[in-house]
């Protein structure tokens, strides 16, 4: 966040209780929490306040895939996204934070001492000051790639025509739900990922249900694929990736989804005593404090899970742990074991907690259950999916009442909807028998889960849970 030089007369500096640099999610619960706890509160934001998940992210690419979901035409359907996000910009804008007591600057924050700020020509001194200035999309150092037309997230939600066809280079949540959205829109999609599978950081079992699915739409996917260089096509406009063995990928149009970067540049984060990693994400402690007293950091800046819910669970939990009156015995911290995420693609893909591979070092079990032997998936005839749940020992009772749970990965349309089930059993330590012994309403997709922990305790449908192992096997 560079600031701009100024050349006016300083001004004397305006003194608050909190001050957080950045305006999307964790900026945002970040100064909503402060405002609660009586602090002056100022909010410093060089872009509209909402941030990437209300303008480029999460509900602009939400609302694209229902509607491609459903069927409708590109054009309407750009036509609702862009009514929906002004709907929600409407309820977190300048006018709303400050009838929250919330000042809000307009400008690029940059540090200029220990929790001084200099924001334009504007001074800004605060007891504790909140970075949360985000992530923006990353582009790979591949040749030729400066030199053509390309999108990222931050540009794909402006396209005013569907592309006829379009390469999208990253096979993460970001480039597969997309993938799917524009495939079923009606342009032509081809999928470009290093990694060995599409969604490398989920099950594997996930990554294969994915793959099918995108092979059934006509998607097309190249896997463990290094670009050499990226080109402008010579003839028919559009562009080429030419691969390391010398054949080409081409389409009308490319976007570019193969990961973040932290938004740290011009911060001047060095005069303010703040240590950056060597990707560039602040250095935080499990409190999300920084080395420099009274200096917080959350959201995507950090580097942790780059997620909307985790950065607002962030936001509120940096301004209880710099404000709590019993000092460091009040503070709390950050715990990623109960936070889910959901790839939207259909089938969703939902995780929390460990993956199989990380619980078979914790001595855990696995149980798993395919859609194909659940009820309601049957009737919907949407069997491609499954329940993967992984429980460990508790401490000091062991295996007792089945141990605690410790994640799962669901795959199925409400995916999504039926991991919060897990997060909770996570979060509060629940006894994996717990949810065995839950009655659910039959015929539900949630059934599934009962099913699968039932299979901690005994045999059922010919399924028993057995060890957890590296790398995963059936």
């Amino acid at each position: 966040m560079a600031g701009r030089s100024c050349t006016a007369p300083a001004r004397l500096a305006s003194s608050y209780g909190l001050a957080v640099i950045g305006g999307g999610a964790g900026g945002m619960a970040a100064a909503r929490a402060g405002a609660r706890r009586g602090l002056r509160t100022v909010l410093i934001s060089d872009g509209a306040l909402g941030g990437d998940c209300t303008f480029t992210g999460c509900v602009p690419s939400k609302t694209l895939i229902e509607a491609a979901a459903h069927g409708r035409p590109f054009a309407e359907a750009s036509a609702t996204m862009r009514a929906v996000v002004g709907r929600i910009a409407a309820t977190e804008d300048a006018g709303v934070l400050k009838g929250e007591g919330i000042d809000v600057v307009e400008g690029r924050a940059r540090f200029c001492g220990p929790r001084a700020l200099s924001v334009d020509c504007r001074s800004i001194r605060a007891k504790v000051v909140v970075i949360a200035t985000g992530t923006r999309p990353a582009v790979p150092p591949v040749p030729g790639l400066d030199a053509v037309p390309f999108l990222t997230n931050e540009t794909v939600f402006h396209l005013d025509e569907l592309p006829g066809s379009i390469t999208i280079l990253g096979g993460g949540a970001i480039g597969c739900e997309l993938a799917q959205a524009f495939q079923r829109f009606g342009s032509h999609v081809q999928v470009v990922e290093g990694e060995d599978r599409l969604l490398p950081r989920e099950e594997p079992e996930a990554s294969a249900v994915l793959a099918g699915v995108f092979a059934a739409e006509g998607i097309g996917v190249h896997l463990g694929t290094s670009v050499e260089r990226v080109e402008q096509a010579t003839s028919g406009g559009g562009i080429r990736l030419v691969r390391s063995d010398g054949s080409s990928i081409g389409a009308e149009t490319l976007l570019v989804a193969v990961g973040r970067r932290p938004a740290t540049a011009g911060l001047d984060a060095e005069a303010g005593a703040i240590e950056l990693d060597e990707r560039g994400f602040v250095r935080t402690d499990r409190f999300l404090a920084t080395g420099a007293s009274g200096v917080y950091a959350v959201g995507d800046v950090t580097g942790r899970l780059l997620f909307t819910h985790a950065a607002d669970e962030m936001g509120r939990l940096a301004v209880r742990n710099a404000t709590t009156r019993l000092g460091r015995l009040g503070r709390r911290a950050f715990d990623t074991s109960s936070i889910p995420w959901v790839t939207f693609c259909d089938p969703e893909i939902a995780r929390v907690g460990l993956t199989e591979a990380e619980a078979a070092k914790a001595g855990g079990k696995v149980a798993f259950v395919p859609m194909s032997g659940v009820d309601r998936a049957i009737a919907a005839g949407r069997t491609e999916g499954f329940v993967k749940l992984i429980a460990g020992p508790r401490p000091l009772l062991r295996g007792s009442g089945g141990g605690r749970l410790l994640g799962a990965t669901i795959v199925a349309p409400r995916a999504g909807e039926m991991i919060h089930e897990v997060a909770l059993a996570i979060r509060t330590a629940m006894f994996t028998g717990r949810l065995a012994q839950t009655v659910h309403a039959y015929p539900t997709w949630s059934t599934s889960l009962r099913q699968a922990a039932a299979q901690f305790f005994m045999e059922t449908n010919g399924r028993r849970a057995r060890p957890a192992s590296s790398p995963p096997g059936r």
